[in-house]
């Protein structure tokens, strides 16, 4: 009865660290969990800012600006020269 006792003792002890193994892995996962969906919100909000500076910088009336001011572009007179079809 006594051998029986022990390994039963044994078989919870074996199954108490099996429990607090699988609770501190969970938690460890939960916690990287979190970091990596801080980081995933911290990469939407670059994002959106990414787009917004983009959609300024290929502003049309910008890009106009720029080709007048510093490449001297003019803008093409509607007149069809004479000789083409």
């Amino acid at each position: 009865m006594l051998r029986l006792n022990m390994i039963l003792l044994m078989v919870v002890v074996i199954c108490a660290l099996g429990v607090v193994t699988s609770q501190h892995r969970a938690r460890k996962l939960f916690q990287s969990l979190e970091s990596e969906q801080e980081r995933a919100r911290q990469l939407d909000v670059e994002y959106g800012q990414l787009q917004l500076e983009m959609s300024t910088w290929a502003n049309h009336p910008r890009i106009e600006k720029i080709a007048r001011e510093r490449l001297r572009m003019v803008t093409p007179s509607s007149a069809v020269p004479k000789g083409t079809p």
